[in-house]
């Protein structure tokens, strides 16, 4: 019997896969003992009733909007005591129109650094370069990073803003290549976690796409991060 409530709000840039990546997560979620329930749109937000019985918001909605009404919805629930997880710009980079919901998450997406200029073709892996996600120490005895050291990917590498409220699990770090306007290497938070209220947030940004969300690294993190981050 399911005893806990995820809420499941995808959407947004099709390039991020949300249907497809959301579809990977429910059998765990199922798993778990949450009842699962999907909406295409941050709408349900603004239902306070409803809000109040979710455990876990799983968002992957990209580059779209939020209503004020909506927004003011999910931090209320998640001051409440309602967890929310996320990957990639699902999470990141999903309402540019309010600075609020970027306090709210505690990073922000700001570029993916490419490949050379003259390797480019027109297409999403443009921006698919090979880097390290590096654990920081406290990720050692976390239980959504215990076990798993620095691993690799090739896929898009967030450059991140972030503020010094987010405990920090795992950073990646933007070398410099001759043809970058920027002088030394910069590092930014790969994986983070946030206490807002009474509730929990999960972020993680590897996930461009369903390929790299079947990384067994990148997959156990958020499978972790979304039970961790729940009520």
């Amino acid at each position: 019997m399911s005893t806990r409530s995820a809420l499941i709000v995808r959407g947004g840039w099709d390039g991020h896969q949300p249907v497809e990546a959301t579809n990977l997560f429910i059998p765990h979620l199922e798993a778990s003992g949450f009842a699962v329930r999907v909406e295409e749109s941050p709408a349900v937000y603004a239902d306070a009733a409803y809000m109040a019985t979710v455990d876990l918001i799983v968002q992957c909605n990209t580059m779209t909007t939020i209503e004020p009404a909506e927004f003011e919805g999910l931090r209320a629930a998640i001051e409440a005591g309602t967890g929310m997880a996320g990957w990639h710009g699902g999470i990141a980079d999903s309402y540019r129109n309010n600075s609020d919901y970027l306090h709210l998450i505690g990073g922000q997406f700001a570029c993916h650094p490419g490949k050379h200029p003259d390797e480019r073709t027109g297409g999403q892996p443009d921006n698919y370069v090979p880097y390290t996600v590096n654990m920081a120490p406290p990720a050692a005895t976390h239980p959504i990073t215990e076990g798993i050291g620095d691993f690799d990917l090739v896929t898009e590498q967030y450059w991140v803003l972030s503020d010094s409220y987010i405990d920090v699990l795992a950073t990646t770090t933007q070398k410099v290549r001759e043809w970058d306007p920027w002088h030394r290497p910069v590092t930014s938070p790969a994986i983070w976690t946030r206490q807002w209220g009474k509730g929990r947030i999960f972020v993680a940004t590897p996930g461009h796409n369903v390929e790299v969300l079947q990384d067994s690294n990148v997959k156990t993190i958020i499978e972790r991060g979304m039970l961790w981050a729940s009520r």
